[in-house]
């Protein structure tokens, strides 16, 4: 194998627990079934992956930077040997298992690897559209992903997953601003900064003001309408199946909370939902919906 296979099967070798076991997505996939816990643990070490290739500063020379799209386009090509059939590779397995288990569109994941690559393309968003283009990529599809996991029988239950993405992803790039823009990254609309008269320069130079304070205002109200949006499209008996999602509803929603709690001021410290709350919030998810299956059977 070329250098580059070595080190990419290498990850599948032994999967080890990676941040994001760490990270909200511990309190939300910690209840699930042992077959779907593993799967999703597969899925979303591959996600991390993925995201590492392109995660830095973007003033990368252009060899480090073409190395980074080399790795990308070897990933897509391996996606297309996976469900070609012809990737046998058993370092590699767990990953095939998974998408074959759980019939995972090869689509998904090829998007995913799109969107990642955008960061190494563009650190700068014009309208809140062309965002939206790469929040499906890098947060919609992976809820498409999880849900194939889950199982669901709605259609809706699809678009209940992609305005999820959108809304988790907003949140981050929210509570994210100030580690973006430190690493060139601003990923907040250029129209909507025109729109409070609050410049590139002032983001970059922490000027938290009035300007600031309206325009993380208006950015809150349109994440908070993306988990309304995506709550109104799950059906109630879908809750059960999507307990996971459900929980980092309730994490991420309690974020942007607290975001707005804090005025604003994402430049003073990160803002997080701390681990006890978490583990309420998923504690009392699961406790809730096992009540609700009882009443059911009753």
């Amino acid at each position: 194998m070329d250098s580059i296979t070595q080190a990419e099967f290498a990850i599948y070798e032994n999967i080890q627990p990676s941040r994001y076991e760490r990270s909200n997505f511990a309190y939300s996939f910690s209840f699930l079934p042992k077959e779907e816990r593993s799967a999703i643990n597969v899925i979303y070490a591959f996600c991390s992956y993925i995201d590492d290739i392109v995660d830095g500063i973007p003033n990368l020379d252009d060899l480090v930077r073409q190395k980074k799209k080399q790795r990308l386009a070897w990933w897509e090509n391996e996606i297309e040997k996976i469900y070609s059939g012809t990737l046998k590779n058993p370092l590699i397995s767990p990953f095939i298992n998974v998408i074959n288990r759980f019939n995972i569109p090869k689509q998904y994941f090829l998007t995913l690897i799109d969107g990642c690559r955008r960061d190494l393309l563009q650190q700068r968003y014009n309208t809140f559209e062309e965002l939206k283009e790469y929040l499906y990529s890098v947060a919609s599809v992976v809820g498409l992903i999880s849900i194939e996991i889950f199982g669901y029988r709605y259609e809706e239950t699809q678009n209940y997953a992609i305005n999820l993405g959108y809304a988790l992803q907003l949140t981050n790039i929210l509570r994210d601003i100030k580690a973006d823009k430190d690493r060139g990254f601003i990923y907040l609309p250029q129209e909507d900064l025109e729109r409070f008269k609050y410049t590139e320069q002032d983001l970059i130079n922490e000027v938290y003001d009035d300007r600031f304070i309206d325009l993380m205002r208006f950015e809150v109200q349109r994440c908070r309408q993306y988990y309304h949006k995506a709550r109104t499209m799950l059906h109630p008996d879908e809750k059960m199946t999507v307990i996971p999602a459900e929980i980092m509803d309730s994490i991420y929603y309690r974020l942007l909370e607290k975001i707005e709690l804090n005025d604003f001021n994402v430049f003073k410290k990160k803002i997080r939902v701390n681990n006890l709350h978490k583990f309420m919030i998923a504690t009392k998810h699961w406790l809730s919906m096992r009540v609700f299956v009882k009443r059911l059977k009753d």
